[in-house]
């Protein structure tokens, strides 16, 4: 009896002592988390800046309907429709009126401008500015101006009057991973050289509407107006991403904010440098994600990859032999699953380049050599899904001269939608009048009768793939009812 109590009193003994043990190691642990911290900022502060841009406005000042911040700068983050302000009249003096933002130096690790040091930030903190201020963390405030700049990727690039700021080193995004520590600095709010911290939420995020051309980062590191611009780093201080925007519906931080990734950034400032603007690649096709739907509908096993939906006649695809209805599987080597990302690759592609394309067509794996071209500067039109039929809610009429003339087609080159009932599924689906249907079931659809015939033939089924036309841009899509 007695040594059973002399083992539990030692065992007692030895739990308390590895509890406190324990305790005290998870203290030390998060010491030294809060240390790694405290280094990241150290190291990163000194080559972090605020912007303060200085425009003509057109509108009223803000300040005087209760908003302490430019008006643009809040849109950017919360949308349109937060507040709206009067008017100036034309007989009113414009007025001039100030944004903020943040910024970082940074240096090319090569080429010509790798002896400079050069403020990367983002293309709306500055745009349409005619002054620039920067502020430095040692209190300094110097002159800036915009060397060159890329809306459609939302890339500025500054050049300060002073050379004796430290660059920060810029990392690879590209072997950043989900749940990765990362530290946000900036000045949100004006709150200058703000360090908050978080983790990579997601990493690819395209379609938000936020840029034109998107890869982003995820975060649940703080980022607030006055953020954007300001470089997202890892633990080591190198730079994986430009802060740009957040979402909210309460406007206010709500854990998720968006980066553009530095290895796109790193590729646009070289070229805003050597250029002054940004050449783009370009293929000359329609794409959509290939669905399961739409993979049952070709009767393909392929249920990943991009579905060319049309081919643009003397383009660099239609030179390279690639057809409307190919599955491309691989760019580059590299697999393909999402327009945004497919779309992003081959615009940082250097046009007159060649690359390689893996793709299949009726179930036969190609491969395709393409010469990328260069992207034109006039605005692209981005194509958005539509959609048919009578049995689904929407009438449809014979292609006659009057309608091809009307809606730019060939007499002859499938049936026009000429009605749509509210609510119906073509409603639903996004069909609307002028929508020009081309195929159903991969079969040419020239009139009325045929399109009738071709959907019956459907069968018990009741999908229907259907080949659709809107202003110029071609979609496949499927329909069941």
């Amino acid at each position: 009896m007695r040594k059973l109590i002399t083992v539990n009193f030692l065992w007692l003994i030895l739990l308390a002592f590895s509890t406190s043990f324990a305790d005290d190691g998870g203290i030390q642990s998060l010491k030294q988390t809060g240390k790694a911290f405290a280094s990241v900022a150290k190291k990163v502060s000194p080559s972090v800046v605020f912007i303060q841009a200085e425009s003509v406005s057109d509108s009223i000042d803000s300040s005087h309907f209760g908003s302490p911040f430019n008006d643009e700068l809040l849109k950017r983050f919360f949308g349109d429709g937060i507040f709206t302000l009067p008017k100036r009249h034309p007989s009113m003096p414009k007025k001039r009126t100030q944004s903020q933002g943040s910024g970082f130096v940074f240096s090319l690790d090569k080429g010509i401008f790798s002896d400079k040091a050069y403020v990367l930030t983002n293309n709306h903190v500055v745009e349409n500015a005619d002054k620039l201020k920067v502020t430095l963390l040692d209190g300094r405030e110097v002159q800036a101006h915009v060397k060159a700049a890329d809306p459609k990727s939302d890339i500025a690039v500054l050049e300060l009057a002073v050379k004796d700021v430290p660059a920060l080193k810029l990392g690879d995004s590209k072997n950043l991973e989900v749940g990765e520590w990362v530290v946000a600095i900036g000045n949100p709010f004006g709150l200058s050289h703000t360090l908050t911290v978080g983790v990579v939420s997601a990493k690819g995020r395209t379609s938000l509407g936020i840029n034109d051309y998107e890869d982003f980062i995820q975060t649940d590191a703080a980022i607030n107006p006055g953020n954007s611009g300001g470089p997202l780093v890892n633990l080591d201080g190198e730079v994986v991403g430009i802060n740009t925007a957040i979402f909210s519906q309460s406007r206010g931080y709500m854990g998720v904010g968006f980066a553009i990734p530095i290895n796109m950034a790193r590729g646009i400032a070289e070229q805003l440098l050597a250029n002054g603007s940004v050449k783009r690649g370009y293929l000359g096709v329609v794409i959509q994600t290939m669905t399961p739907e739409l993979a049952a509908s070709f009767g393909s096993n392929v249920s990943k990859g991009i579905l060319i939906a049309q081919v643009s006649a003397n383009s660099p695809a239609g030179k390279a032999g690639l057809l409307q209805g190919d599955v491309v599987t691989h760019f580059q080597g590299r697999e393909v699953s999402e327009t945004g990302d497919f779309r992003n690759r081959v615009s940082l592609t250097m046009p007159g380049s060649r690359a390689e394309l893996k793709l299949v067509r009726n179930g036969v794996e190609l491969t395709k050599m393409v010469t990328i071209g260069e992207l034109d500067e006039h605005p692209q039109l981005a194509a958005q899904p539509k959609t048919l039929n009578n049995s689904f809610g929407f009438t449809v009429q014979t292609v006659t001269p009057m309608l091809a003339e009307q809606f730019n087609i060939e007499t002859g080159t499938g049936v026009v939608v000429t009605a749509v009932q509210d609510g119906s599924l073509a409603s639903l689906a996004g069909i609307s009048v002028g929508t020009i249907i081309l195929e159903v079931n991969r079969q040419p659809v020239k009139n009325v009768d045929e399109f009738k015939s071709l959907v019956n033939e459907s069968g018990a089924s009741g999908k229907v793939l259907m080949l659709v036309s809107k202003d110029g841009m071609s979609r496949f899509l499927v329909l069941q009812h």
